[in-house]
């Protein structure tokens, strides 16, 4: 092994511990100071509607330390039957930002949906670029996601710069 992989493996095995003492919500997924995931929307409606629609107040659902709003009680329902088949690749996180070892906000309206998975971009100019090599950055961003999903953003920073 090298030594720049182990210093890095201990360096994520050390902060994967740290953060899961020091943190109550999962930062594992892109919510508000308020836990609200996806800046509100509700999530199924990109696989039922085709677009992504404002949720509500009136129908929310928990998964993964976040609160998912919806716009109608039957899609809060087909939500908590199968939360991991609706919720967004990456907690949320812009899946070009995760092809790059970051954790980025995303504007719901940039949008795909892939293999029946959902990825949400940071904004429309970024998800140009996203659409010009899906299958590859989706590959990248898997591999990514597992050394980053339990890390803070300073914490990326440190790893990979």
């Amino acid at each position: 092994m090298k030594l720049s992989t182990f210093v890095k493996s201990t360096f994520m095995t050390t902060a994967l511990l740290a953060s899961s003492l020091t943190f109550a919500a999962n930062i594992e997924v892109n919510a508000n100071s308020n836990d609200i995931a996806i800046s509100g929307y509700d999530t199924v409606s990109y696989f039922t509607k085709g677009m992504p629609t404002k949720g509500s107040n009136d129908f929310t659902a928990a998964y993964n330390g976040a609160i998912y709003q919806f716009s109608s009680a039957s899609n809060r329902d087909l939500f908590k039957a199968d939360p991991s088949k609706y919720a967004p690749q990456y907690g949320g996180f812009c899946a070009m930002g995760v092809a790059l070892n970051q954790k980025l906000d995303t504007d719901p309206t940039a949008w795909h949906i892939r293999g029946d998975k959902l990825y949400l971009n940071y904004n429309k100019t970024v998800q140009k670029k996203w659409n010009t090599d899906i299958p590859g950055y989706i590959e990248t961003a898997q591999v990514n996601w597992i050394d980053i999903k339990g890390l803070t953003e300073e914490q990326i920073e440190i790893v990979y710069d």
